[in-house]
């Protein structure tokens, strides 16, 4: 079985669609990509790829391309709110290849989406930018492949998604040009301050230029699920009015952010139906808390073209699905656990969490490491062929 000239057609030129229509090519398919957008990227946005996405990227041949584009964190660090001390540290740099056999990488979006569409293009992809489609019915190809995104319409029509609730959570995002903020502000690492109800994320991105940086605050009011919703800066210096100096002065540097309500979908029973599949956010889309969104929209690429390979339709779809919908519900489950231990609440409860994660930090941290090997150590290219 081989999918060598089977005509495929993927929906959406983001991360999980470009991966999958590259390693789909790769294979010898013959591949079509539709996005609704008049161009390829997003303005505004980081993304973290932990080395089990990195095994991914070096298996599509792109490993070199990416890492001319990728940051290489020092550490991944947790911080209060409140006094800038650390609570936890965990190294990556030379420790996560030593560990885990990759680098952990941090992107701006756009760049790496640039990779990914000049990836697809050497392997003979045809991009088509401006096509919308409103049905499956539109769609004329033995392989249909749903990567649009959090708000799937596939997904509504082929496999009856139900409504997403609102997590009680939003989060603001965006990007601060590196010389609005004194030096030593913003550090080689992913930092994450932790405060009741809330937290930051920061990071250093294209050569340390810019900073990207998410916010989330938990409240009542509801808002759209989106990543373009423009928002005043000032609603997000009120938000973390109560923060500390370092918080203080990261935020007074924003001058553009984007606002989106976070919302909890239901797990589908099902990610593929005949000749169609649902791939990345299309089929679980993930809370911000374990930066691996697009790494599990790249383990989904890899792993649908060699069992569609393998297999053909419907035996391939299915064994896809069998193999990543467990992994990918798990890595929901843990992001979304990961939103309590960041928003605890000041109190006894906090003061133990967050003693205990030092000792830990300083005493042994081999075992905070250790609690990652499920999720970074894992590579999904091995015994490929």
């Amino acid at each position: 079985m081989s999918i060598k000239g089977v005509d495929i057609t993927v929906l959406g030129g983001g991360i999980a669609g470009l991966a999958s229509a590259i390693a789909l090519a790769q294979r010898g398919a013959v591949v079509t990509v539709l996005e609704q957008s008049s161009a390829l990227g997003e303005v505004g946005a980081g993304l973290q790829i932990g080395p089990n996405g990195v095994a991914v990227l070096e298996a599509l041949g792109l490993r070199e391309a990416a890492a001319a584009v990728a940051n290489v964190p020092e550490a991944v660090e947790l911080r209060d709110m409140a006094t800038s001390r650390e609570v936890a540290r965990l190294p990556m740099g030379q420790t996560a290849v030593q560990r885990w056999g990759r680098p952990y990488w941090q992107f701006h979006r756009a760049d790496l989406l640039a990779v990914l569409a000049s990836g697809a293009r050497a392997a003979g992809v045809d991009i088509r930018l401006g096509h919308k489609i409103e049905t499956i019915s539109d769609i004329k190809a033995s392989v249909v492949i749903a990567a649009d995104g959090v708000r799937s319409a596939i997904r509504a029509e082929v496999f009856n998604g139900q409504p997403a609730s609102f997590t009680g959570q939003v989060a603001w995002r965006g990007i601060i040009p590196a010389e609005k903020l004194p030096a030593g502000t913003v550090k080689n690492a992913a930092t994450v301050y932790m405060g009741p109800g809330r937290h930051l994320v920061t990071y250093p991105m294209r050569g340390s230029s810019v900073v990207n940086f998410v916010a989330v605050e938990e409240r009542d009011t509801w808002s759209e699920e989106g990543w373009n919703i423009p928002d005043d800066p000032e609603n997000l210096r009120r938000a973390f009015a109560e923060a500390g100096r370092d918080v203080q002065t990261i935020l007074n540097a924003v001058d553009e952010t984007f606002l989106w309500g976070l919302f909890n979908h239901p797990y589908l029973p099902r990610w593929t139906k005949d000749n169609v599949a649902l791939v990345g956010d299309a089929c679980h889309p993930m809370l911000p808390y374990l930066a691996q969104g697009a790494v599990m929209a790249l383990e989904d690429a890899w792993v649908l073209a060699r069992e569609l390979d393998r297999a053909g339709v419907p035996e391939g779809l299915l064994a896809y699905e069998r193999t990543c919908k467990p992994r990918a519900t798990r890595v929901q489950k843990a992001a979304a656990s990961n939103a309590t231990a960041y928003h605890l609440r000041s109190g006894p409860s906090r003061l133990v969490a967050h003693a205990g994660l030092k000792a830990i930090s300083r005493l042994a941290p081999s075992v905070l490491l250790a609690r990652f090997d499920w999720l970074y150590g894992e590579d999904v290219t091995k015994g490929n062929q």
